[in-house]
């Protein structure tokens, strides 16, 4: 075998080891950026999912003492307790809106800033820190959920999922109240 046939068969297999290496760190690479992306992910799912539980808890509680104050369902529970409960729920959900704010996709931290405002205005109202009438209690309610649909579809397409929580399929749904003359006293909004 002769200089030059020895030349080429050494180049041939540094080539061949070259490439199957830079191949490898290639894939290895790529497998690192999916399990970052997949981790990131599953980290916004739950905080996604963390912070509208948040909202929806604050907001029975709003309900419990709006309902309470305003003599349309007592409870055994006293204004002033129930007053404590929101405001830790308050607190709960402000823990939960940080976590948005370090995960989520710009459209998502907007979504959560307008939901969180109009959680805020329920628990005014709620707490008297705000007058309003039922009806004002009950635009109040229908706004906040029409955001968490909105905090819904601004995180699903973060996530990537496909479909639409509005739209044709999906129309914009109403408070849930009972029938008029029902006999209840339960006439004020209920979170669904």
């Amino acid at each position: 075998m002769g200089a030059l046939e020895q030349f080429v068969t050494i180049a041939a297999v540094l080539l061949g080891a070259l490439t199957t290496h830079l191949t490898n760190y290639a894939m290895e690479q790529n497998r690192n950026r999916y399990e970052l992306l997949t981790r990131w992910d599953d980290r916004k799912l739950a905080a996604y999912e963390g912070y509208v539980d948040a909202v929806r808890a604050s907001i029975f509680l709003a309900v419990q003492l709006y309902e309470h104050v305003e003599g349309l369902r007592r409870s055994d529970t006293g204004e002033q307790e129930m007053t404590a409960e929101l405001a830790e729920a308050a607190r709960h959900r402000g823990r939960a809106f940080e976590r948005i704010m370090l995960l989520g996709g710009d459209d998502v931290i907007e979504a959560a800033h307008e939901l969180n405002a109009a959680a805020i205005e329920v628990d005014w109202q709620a707490t008297r820190k705000v007058d309003g009438t039922l009806e004002k209690w009950r635009e109040r309610n229908r706004a906040v959920f029409r955001e968490i649909n909105d905090f819904h579809e601004a995180a699903r397409v973060d996530l990537g999922v496909q479909g639409s929580v509005k739209g044709e399929k999906h129309p914009e749904r109403d408070l849930l109240l009972p029938p008029a003359g029902s006999g209840t006293a339960n006439d004020a909004a209920q979170p669904q």
